[in-house]
């Protein structure tokens, strides 16, 4: 669905879609600079570039390069070098939006979570059983 949005680079009002982010006069701005980064890596030399050597030898912005890593603009298997970081931690991934570690520490919360659930069911459930004891009148 689109949006009635202001550019977050120069404030200008523009229609915000799931691709275009900022107005036609910035999406203009950063399709040179991707051009000027896609020509960088495209260079035998710089393919094994990492993002700090492509920022200094483009002149690019680092948040810019990861947005079009992001969005799938840069295909990472053409970079080895290249990567993003994890939404968690911050270590550089390729893939996803979670490194493998944060994604086990996240299993293994859900399923600590489950079993103190279940625990907790038990408990309420052994908690309603009622016992009579009958003793016969004389």
């Amino acid at each position: 669905m689109n949006d009635l949005a202001n550019c977050p680079k120069c404030n200008a009002l523009f229609v915000k879609t799931q691709f275009r982010t900022v107005c036609g006069d910035c999406y203009k701005i950063e399709e040179k600079q991707f051009e000027t980064v896609y020509g960088f890596l495209r260079k035998r030399e710089n393919r094994k570039a990492r993002i700090a050597e492509v920022v200094s030898g483009t002149g690019v912005a680092e948040e810019l390069i990861l947005k079009f890593i992001r969005l799938g603009r840069l295909q990472l298997s053409n970079f080895p070098n290249l990567g993003y970081p994890c939404e968690k931690c911050g270590n550089m991934i390729r893939e996803g939006k979670i490194c493998s570690s944060c994604t086990k520490g996240l299993h293994d919360q859900l399923a600590q979570l489950q079993r103190e659930e279940e625990h907790q069911r038990l408990m309420t459930h052994e908690e309603k059983k009622t016992f009579y004891s009958f003793s016969p009148k004389k």
